[in-house]
């Protein structure tokens, strides 16, 4: 008999449960505080859970990450010496494909000019631009940067991406390495940050990397706050060295009420939803791998610790 522990304080039990359920008969899925039988325990499917959560469960298999990010995983010290997967789901990057698209819009055409107009009742015309003249740097080319970056060249977008080790994608002009990355921010008038949060990318936006950045650009991060220094970020929206930013993640979410970015008004925030796990997709990749580890097969979507992702 084996058992599938859940934890999670955002996800829905009782969706996953249902859905994963046909999916793996006599494995048993229950929540952490039902376990009956911690030895039982073969399988965890969990986002977020507090330090020691993995402790008592012996025969543990496999760790499967409720999410495509795992820094919250990796940087901890109490893991279980098992396969780690993260979810891999289409359609999870293609929600991320969509917010990135409408950010990236949403300044490509000029959006908060007529926003602020709409607001003190002026008409206000402003010929749009031709996309091909609006150079857009996707920051990190993993997965989801990949698909984001294509959404983007299909729009007829001048689209460009960097990422630790060189990539090559169909439209885009890929470069890659920190002796690249001067260089990259400067060409971006519109820059979207899509890298994880690793050893190496922690602070990897400081205020003079940020400085870099065409004046008046905008700022898109979809990615973890804490890859961008955030005082420094708030300070050029602040002197206008970068006009506009959309942020979905923080380095403290949620963001305090005091925060200042909050009253800014060339600034667009959203709670952490420019992706998020779909169970209905995700439920059988889920059940494969657990499928997979049963038979002491490889599983797929495998995240390595030290490295980070």
């Amino acid at each position: 008999m084996s058992t599938l522990v859940f934890y999670s304080e955002f996800d829905s039990f009782e969706q996953w449960s249902s859905l994963l359920a046909p999916h793996l008969p006599g494995v048993t899925i229950c929540r952490a505080e039902e376990v009956q039988n911690v030895d039982e325990v073969h399988y965890a499917l969990v986002w977020k859970p507090p330090h020691g959560f993995f402790a008592s469960y012996r025969n543990l298999k496999l760790l499967v990450n409720l999410g495509a990010g795992v820094d919250s995983l990796v940087g901890r010290d109490d893991l279980p010496d098992i396969p780690i997967t993260r979810l891999s789901d289409p359609h999870m990057a293609r929600m991320m494909a969509g917010f990135v698209l409408f950010a990236v819009l949403r300044y490509a055409r000029d959006i908060p000019a007529f926003e602020r107009a709409q607001r003190e009742r002026r008409w206000h015309y402003l010929h749009p631009r031709s996309p091909e003249t609006v150079r857009v740097g996707v920051l990190g080319l993993g997965e989801l940067g990949s698909y984001a970056a294509l959404e983007l060249a299909r729009h007829g977008l001048d689209v460009r991406g960097w990422s630790r080790s060189q990539k090559n994608i169909d439209g885009i002009k890929c470069s890659s390495g920190l002796d690249a990355l001067d260089d990259f921010l400067a060409s971006s008038d519109i820059l979207v940050v899509m890298l994880p949060l690793t050893p190496q990318t922690n602070g990897l936006l400081s205020a003079e990397r940020l400085a870099r950045l065409p004046r008046g650009s905008a700022f898109i991060n979809v990615s973890r706050g804490a890859v961008v220094d955030q005082a420094a970020l708030t300070q050029a929206l602040q002197r206008g060295d970068i006009g506009h930013a959309t942020l979905d993640v923080f380095d403290r979410e949620p963001l305090p009420p005091q925060d200042a970015l909050w009253a800014m008004e060339n600034v667009l925030i959203t709670p952490h939803l420019a992706s998020v796990a779909i169970p209905a997709s995700a439920a059988p990749q889920v059940a494969d791998n657990i499928q997979r580890a049963a038979r002491g097969e490889s599983v797929l979507n495998r995240v390595y610790p030290h490295q980070g992702y």
